[in-house]
């Protein structure tokens, strides 16, 4: 019996079967010329106009927090970076400004009342919308491509014009003054914006998936809420920091369909510290920085699905 002999391969040029090299050319990271700046150093220019940005933003807040603090002798007659140059001023500042907010205008029921607004006028226009992209996305119908242009292009319509028949239906129904008002008010005039971003995102989302669970035979409720909800947490973040913050500082909307009154929102309430005479302006700031708290916090726990929201479906890949 013969005993066969295995031949080793014969190297092939260019390659080599040594483990440290095989290391290095794993490690090594493809030059493509896609991607390959990421993570690199902003250069100098883009770091100094961010900052400026960023200075340009906290500034003005900063100011009106400074100025809450201070009498309304001392703020008529210098600014608040004086306290910057003159440190000894640091001891003049008081808290009585907001104990006269708090005095004069029923700010925590304002307060309260802000909040009964926002959380709904935010919260049902996503569920709606979220659905209406879902089905322009993801459902075959008649006119499907000619009802989201309608959609779209209610964007353009200013909300102005809506005011006066709104307002004659809610006084027909006895709605004004109510919250229901206000709510119908926000929710219509931002259920456009919310389907053309939501149905962006989600135009992004892999078919896959839904091809997947509808062969697992998922309904289109169970992909709904399972699937696509989940994956759409981005776009549906942007659109409620975008509502809330229009909401809540809203005072347009908020005297046309509710008023001065015991329903009145933190913006109503802080128009009334001023009088008609201008009196009462010291108190502005505080009032003014007493209903900013909310929104930044709201903008600073969801911003970072902000940009990934609005900039879905703008590129491919």
């Amino acid at each position: 019996m013969s005993q066969s002999t295995t031949v080793p391969p014969a190297p092939v040029p260019g390659r080599t079967t040594d483990p440290d090299n095989v290391a290095l050319r794993k490690r090594r990271k493809p030059r493509s010329g896609v991607g390959d700046d990421v993570g690199a150093p902003a250069p100098i220019w883009v770091r100094v106009v961010l900052a400026l940005l960023c200075l340009a933003w906290v500034l003005p807040i900063f100011g009106l927090a400074v100025t809450s603090f201070r009498a309304r002798d001392d703020a008529n007659t210098s600014g608040w970076w004086s306290l910057l140059t003159s440190p000894s001023q640091l001891s003049r500042l008081t808290v009585q400004n907001y104990a006269d907010v708090f005095e004069r205008a029923p700010m925590a029921q304002a307060f309260v009342n802000s909040l009964a607004i926002s959380i709904p006028a935010t919260i049902i226009p996503i569920l709606v919308a979220a659905f209406a992209a879902y089905a322009f996305t993801f459902m075959e119908f008649p006119l499907r491509n000619t009802l989201l242009i309608i959609v779209v292009a209610l964007l353009v319509v200013p909300a102005q014009v809506a005011f006066a028949p709104i307002l004659n239906i809610y006084g027909q129904l006895g709605l004004n003054g109510q919250f229901i008002a206000v709510w119908g008010a926000h929710i219509g005039f931002g259920m456009s914006l919310a389907i053309y971003l939501i149905r962006n995102y989600m135009a992004t989302l892999p078919k896959e998936v839904i091809e997947s669970a509808k062969i697992d035979g998922a309904s289109h409720f169970q992909t709904f809420w399972k699937l696509i909800v989940p994956m759409s947490v981005p776009a549906l973040a942007s659109f409620a920091i975008f509502q809330f913050l229009w909401v809540w500082n809203d005072l347009l909307v908020a005297l046309i369909f509710i008023g001065p009154g015991p329903n009145q929102p933190l913006t109503i309430a802080l128009v009334s510290l001023l009088g008609q005479q201008g009196q009462g302006d010291q108190l502005l700031t505080a009032g003014a920085f007493f209903t900013m708290i909310l929104p930044i916090i709201v903008f600073l726990s969801l911003q970072r699905y902000f940009v990934r929201g609005l900039t879905a479906g703008s590129v491919k890949g």
